[in-house]
């Protein structure tokens, strides 16, 4: 994914801390990472080790964007 600033570079559980939308947009497409308790995956490899595929990567991608646009 290709993420604006060093968002990408951050660990997942510390974007969800101050990004919690970002939370409910991966658990809509059954990214479990709100549950996770050690969360040190880089949030630019959390959709990517998932396998879900290219089409649903750019869905992920684009509702972050979109997301992160707003703010």
């Amino acid at each position: 994914m290709e993420l604006p600033g060093d968002i990408g570079d951050t660990p997942i559980i510390d974007v969800i801390k101050k990004h919690p939308k970002i939370g409910e947009i991966l658990s809509d497409f059954e990214i479990g990472c709100i549950e996770c308790s050690i969360g040190t995956c880089l949030f630019k490899e959390v959709v990517k080790i998932h396998f879900l595929g290219d089409e649903v990567e750019r869905q992920i991608e684009k509702k972050i964007k979109e997301y992160l646009s707003t703010l």
